[in-house]
Order: structure tokens, then sequence, then C-alpha cells
């Protein structure tokens, strides 16, 4: 799998990850084994980011559970965030998070939907110098708050922003995207099929058969290599239980990447 580099430190990450929004939040141990095996192909493939959140329900204590279980474990990257008010209730949070995930150590905590997020930005710089975790980011998944992000960008010193991006909802293009660039934050890219929207549009629909010259081979890969095509996004993080949709996500993160040319013909299957 391609990886590209986190800006404050030259680590490389893999371009594809794994979002857990509702896919794993479950109570009953029926479906482990399906989830793990999302997990072992995410590593198969190369790839390391899972991304969760309390917000999630569930989904921190399964991935806990299941990765306690795994030969693999800590060569994955963990991934959550604090959602609530307040200091000392930020702090409470995280702790949980980290004890249902089974981590001495995460290795990016972001702030949620920006929540509170003066308030827990100081806590989370202590828990950086302390090494309690790796990396520091702010979320969001609407367009209407990337002036906020832009505007945290540009005064706070983070690692990591994660915000909404895809072929039909481009506005992270205009201002954003090159401004994370220009300052150095990775990013991460939720909603990157519009919580289902793009795949109910192309519906019966065939794969273009100009989007072969550079690999694509489904209506997925097609969505994800359009997003990794720019080169401000570091990874996108795609939710699903499903090993067969796993597979498919994940081959987009190898091979080539639609130039400008490609990306334009892309718009207009949408526009």
């Amino acid at each position: 799998m391609i990886k590209r580099i986190i800006p404050s430190t030259n680590e490389e990450l893999p371009v594809i990850g794994l979002g857990t929004w509702r896919v794993f939040d479950v109570t009953s141990t029926q479906y482990d084994e399906k989830l793990r095996d999302v997990l072992r192909l995410l590593h198969e493939a190369g790839g390391s980011l899972i991304d969760s959140s309390p917000m999630y329900g569930h989904a921190e204590e399964t991935i806990g559970r299941l990765t306690k279980e795994l030969p693999f474990q800590k060569e994955l990257f963990y991934a959550t965030k604090v959602w609530i008010d307040g200091k000392e209730q930020g702090i409470q949070q995280m702790d949980d998070s980290m004890s249902k995930m089974k981590r001495s150590q995460i290795d990016l905590m972001q702030i949620h939907n920006l929540v509170d997020w003066k308030t827990h930005l100081k806590t989370l710089r202590g828990w950086k110098a302390k090494g309690k975790i790796r990396y520091i980011g702010i979320t969001h998944y609407i367009d209407s708050m990337h002036e906020v992000l832009m505007q945290i960008v540009r005064e706070e010193p983070l690692d990591f922003v994660q915000f909404n991006y895809s072929v039909t909802n481009r506005n992270a293009e205009k201002r954003l995207l090159p401004l994370c660039a220009d300052r150095g934050v990775a990013v991460l890219i939720n909603r990157p099929f519009g919580t289902g929207q793009l795949f109910a549009s192309v519906r019966n629909k065939p794969l273009p058969e100009f989007v072969k010259e550079v690999g694509i081979d489904s209506w997925s890969e097609l969505f994800l290599k359009y997003i990794l095509a720019h080169p401000a996004v570091t990874c996108v993080i795609p939710a699903t239980g499903n090993s067969v949709h796993m597979a498919d996500n994940l081959k987009a993160g190898t091979g080539e990447f639609p130039d400008e040319a490609l990306r334009a013909k892309i718009q207009k299957i949408f526009e």
C-alpha cells in the first residue's frame, strides 16, 4: 500500500484506514469473527489506522476486544477522540477510551467536532509531552465548519485535521486542503462515500471505461482514488464491517491515482 508522510514527524502512514462509526458499535460477540476478518485484511494489505470515538457507542470496546488477540496489534495505528465539555470530564473520557481500546498509548487523539476544543487542546499538549499520546488532531464532518477548522489550523500547532471530502462534496478543495498542505498538517478524510449516497447514485450503472486506464475496477475504488489523488490527503478512513467491502476499499491504496485531467472527467460524471 502507498504511504504518505505525516508532516510533523515524517512518519509514514498507509493511505487507506478504517472507520468504525456504526459498524463496530456492537455488543454481541457473534460479530467478532466477521470484524476480525476486516482488521486482518487491513493489516495484510499494509494498512494500519483505525479511527474511533466515544460517540460511536461500543466501537472502542469492540476494537480493544478484537485487537488484543491479534498478533499484529502493535503494528496498528490507533486513533480516537474526546467528545465532551469540561477539562476533567475530557480527561476521564480519554482515560476510559484508552482502557476500552486496551492501549497504554494512543497514536492520535482528536477533538471530536471541535467540542470544547480550547480546553481539550491544552490537555492534549500535556499528554503528548508525557508520551501518553503521539499526535494531536481536530475533526468535523460538515462544510459549514471548514472555516473554523482553517482558523484553528492557522493559529494552533496540530498534527492532524479530519474532515469530509468526496467527489460530490469538494468544498475542502477550495481552501482547507491547500492550507493544511501549506501548514504541514496531516489530513484524514471522513465521509468519502457521502454516508452511502454516492453508491446510491451509481446503482446499476456501469463503471466508465476511461477509469480503467489507471486500474480502477469498482465504484468504491474510483471514489477513494479520486480523493487520494489530492496530494494534501494523507489517509482516507471509510467505515465498514464487511470484509468484501474492506478488500475493495483497500485496492484504492495501490497503483496509480487519477491525474487532473482524469479527475475532471470523473467530476463530470456526477455534475
